[in-house]
């Protein structure tokens, strides 16, 4: 449970953390993250960290939650992080505990999403013996963090996190690991928090060059057709309302990616829906018709472009807004690179930005969406996933935070639930990690108790971390757990009907839990719907239930997520399915 406490005892709660007393590494430890505001900690103890556990024990001021599985624990503050743009905060023990981090480590790494990462180590006497439960975290985990740390020392310890707080939440985001021996836990020194950081040769640039905006600017005025593709960098950096505005001012339709869903609103007259792979027939083909392609937190992701030589062909010139240097000009040529925040930028932008001559080209978008909505072939006597995607988005009104898994259902969410404000969409878009949409969605709802948080599963997904189910019951944590269950591993199963013949191989998941009687089984109540009559109501029933409840709406087999465009086509080549 999240302590919510007055700003008075926020003060005095400082006051006694900052007492230079002399202390262990673990209560060293504790006190940083209660410093730097954390209010929940998950986690999954083991011999290791055992020191730092026990300075837990009997501490009223410091949260843990305790996940069934280390990558139940770093999904769940990913997901807490993502829901509120604070740093997520995950502890595991050495060795295997360490190494179940790995698959959360990379994802957070690829989405960057701010997470410092504790984990214990054998004692620094035994380190390079191969000494039980030993394993190279700091090495193993080198390609897929910002930074890592190996603490030698005590004395070291406040100022690291102090650093790992401030790399992890600095430029583009992203996780940071702390490895921590056992011995150091349970050394002492006199505890010291530093104010400030400084450390040397890390400085990213947060403030755009005024020439290279205002040129952007220039470019705008000069086109005719310019599109915005924003990103998940305008979520992360909370500039949803600098886009808005200048998207009213310069009058330039927008494409959010997977991951920039709810970065502007899906209500507005030019917004264009997700481009890509299975992006809009509207999205896909403004990329590839419009003249100015403007990239604002987004790094042109293959899924994205697709084939990259053949992507926005009558772009005379595209701008790269980002806070990653080594991101602009790394997939397309960039005429115009704008190194910086995106929302320091967008307010520099805002300053002077003018409409663009685009009256004509917002004409033909806009009837292009008219003409070429979602579409899919609804069914009287077979329940389709689109129908239920459309349900919860009705029944909610966008307004709910909403996590996903990784397949067809994600696909399905994307396009048809429709996001009203930023940090409501929580997906796994770079790594693609089945089993991330639950317990994310676990940390969401940690975050914000009040909020209704919706976790979207398939069957496969579900059950790669269905056991953080026993967390949900004994806390009462409220997610609406669907599961759209297609007996098969959808996505794999669509790529091998249409890329590689109808050949399946391996994909059936007839074999799967009831997962009603699974939810049961652990303390949540379960539901299951195969027709519409059934879905509403159960639906209904899910929504009008305290506490945790799982849904499972069985599906047809062999629906296939429309768009879809193959690997080696253009992003306007699509496959439209029922409606081609």
């Amino acid at each position: 449970m999240i302590v919510q406490t007055t700003q008075k005892s926020k003060v005095q709660l400082r006051e006694e953390l900052l007492k230079p007393d002399v202390i262990t590494g673990s209560e060293m430890l504790l006190r940083s993250l209660l410093l730097e505001d954390v209010d929940c900690v998950f986690g999954y103890p083991g011999g290791a960290v055992l020191y730092i556990y026990d300075a837990m024990h009997g501490n009223p001021d410091f949260n843990h939650l305790l996940t069934r599985h280390e990558q139940g624990a770093i999904h769940a503050a990913d997901g807490y992080a993502r829901s509120t743009g604070k740093v997520g905060v995950c502890i595991a023990t050495s060795g295997p505990g360490a190494t179940n981090l790995v698959t959360g480590i990379a994802t957070a790494y690829m989405d960057s999403v701010p997470l410092v990462v504790i984990t214990g180590n054998v004692a620094t006497s035994v380190i390079g013996t191969d000494a039980f439960q030993e394993a190279d975290i700091t090495g193993i985990t080198m390609p897929i963090t910002k930074h890592s740390y190996l603490v030698r020392d005590v004395k070291d310890l406040p100022r690291i996190i102090k650093e790992a707080f401030h790399i992890a939440s600095t430029g583009r985001r992203g996780p940071v690991l702390i490895d921590i021996p056992k011995d150091v836990s349970n050394d002492t020194a006199p505890f010291y928090y530093p104010e400030k950081v400084d450390i040397r040769g890390y400085n990213p640039t947060v403030q755009p060059n005024k020439l290279q905006v205002d040129k952007m600017l220039e470019a705008i005025a000069e086109s005719e057709r310019p599109v915005i593709i924003a990103g998940g960098g305008v979520v992360y950096a909370d500039a949803a309302e600098q886009l808005l505005e200048f998207v009213n001012k310069t009058r330039i339709p927008v494409a959010t990616t997977l991951l920039g869903l709810g970065g502007f609103p899906s209500a507005h007259e030019l917004w264009l829906g997700m481009p890509g792979m299975h992006g809009t027939y509207t999205a896909n083909n403004a990329l590839q018709n419009c003249d100015l392609l403007i990239g604002i937190g987004a790094r042109f992701d293959d899924r994205v472009t697709m084939k990259v030589d053949g992507f926005a062909p009558k772009a005379k010139k595209i701008v790269h807004i980002d806070v990653d240097p080594a991101e602009i000009g790394k997939i397309v040529e960039t005429a115009i690179p704008v190194v910086g925040d995106v929302k320091a930028a967008l307010q520099l932008a805002n300053l002077k930005a003018k409409p663009s001559r685009s009256e004509k080209w917002i004409e033909w978008v806009q009837e292009t969406k008219r003409n070429f909505p979602l579409r899919y072939k609804d069914s009287d006597t077979e329940l389709k996933p689109q129908y239920v995607i459309e349900m919860i988005h009705e029944t909610t009104k966008g307004e709910a935070i909403v996590t996903t898994d990784v397949g067809q259902h994600q696909m399905w969410a994307a396009q048809y639930y429709k996001f009203n404000h930023p940090r409501s969409w929580i997906t796994s878009g770079g790594l693609g990690t089945m089993g991330f949409g639950f317990p994310s969605a676990i940390g969401a709802q940690k975050a914000h108790p009040d909020r209704l948080v919706v976790s979207i599963n398939g069957d496969g997904g579900m059950q790669m971390c269905s056991q953080e189910l026993a967390v949900c019951a004994i806390h009462q944590i409220p997610v609406k757990i669907v599961v759209i269950n297609n007996q098969v591993l959808g996505m794999v199963r669509q790529w091998q009907e249409i890329i590689y013949d109808n050949r399946y191989s391996h994909i059936d998941l007839a074999g799967s839990p009831d997962f009603v009687k699974l939810a049961e089984a652990y303390g949540v109540k379960g539901l299951r719907a195969t027709n519409k009559d059934e879905a509403q109501r159960a639906w209904q029933e899910a929504l009008d239930t305290p506490g945790p409840v799982l849904v499972e709406f069985v599906v047809r087999k062999h629906e296939n997520v429309f768009p879809m465009v193959t690997q080696g086509s253009t992003i306007d080549q699509m496959l439209m399915g029922d409606s081609e």
